[in-house]
């Protein structure tokens, strides 16, 4: 139980600091810790569990978190990839904020932190191609991607009421 717990812990360290960007930047690292690095969850189950992340509030990183460590060492599993989860971002959020007062009109600072935005679109992106082209087997589906995509694009509704709209649908459909 203690090397189970140690290897939550460890796996959502990684997550937590390598995920730069914001939710949807992180999760192709998820998917590599709990899908394929440890077997925590079948590919399916992940798409699933995203799929209802969303409709929750809160952070997408706790939320993978709390599931795959409940799901695989219960309730102390879920606070051992929490605490992996936030522990490098809080050290990291306490130095950074310092050194950031110092600096933050520094021209180099800026287009850093302008360099990384535009290659978290990239990655965002990128995922987005991967999962439509791996989970497109039909045309409904393809209905789905661009309905989902729609309500968010041009009528700027939330995401948890895209998910909602788009299980309607799907028990539609599909």
């Amino acid at each position: 139980m203690i090397e189970l717990l140690a290897n939550l812990f460890f796996a959502f360290i990684k997550v937590g600091s390598f995920s730069f960007g914001g939710a949807y930047s992180l999760i192709p690292l998820i998917e590599k810790e709990v899908v394929k690095n440890n077997h925590w969850l079948t590919h399916d189950e992940f798409l699933k569990v995203l799929g209802m992340v969303e409709i929750f509030p809160g952070a997408i990183s706790i939320k993978f978190a709390t599931y795959t460590g409940y799901k695989t060492a219960g309730i102390l599993g879920a606070v051992a990839a929490n605490l992996g989860n936030i522990f490098t971002p809080a050290i990291l959020i306490l130095l950074s904020t310092y050194i950031y007062s110092i600096y933050e009109n520094n021209i180099l600072v800026t287009k850093a932190f302008n360099g990384i935005k535009y290659a978290i679109i990239g990655m965002i992106a990128a995922i987005m191609y991967q999962y439509a082209v791996k989970n497109g087997n039909n045309w409904q589906e393809f209905v789905l991607l661009a309905v989902g995509a729609a309500l968010i694009i041009f009528f700027k509704l939330h995401p948890a009421y895209v998910v909602i709209i788009a299980a309607v649908i799907g028990m539609v459909i599909l």
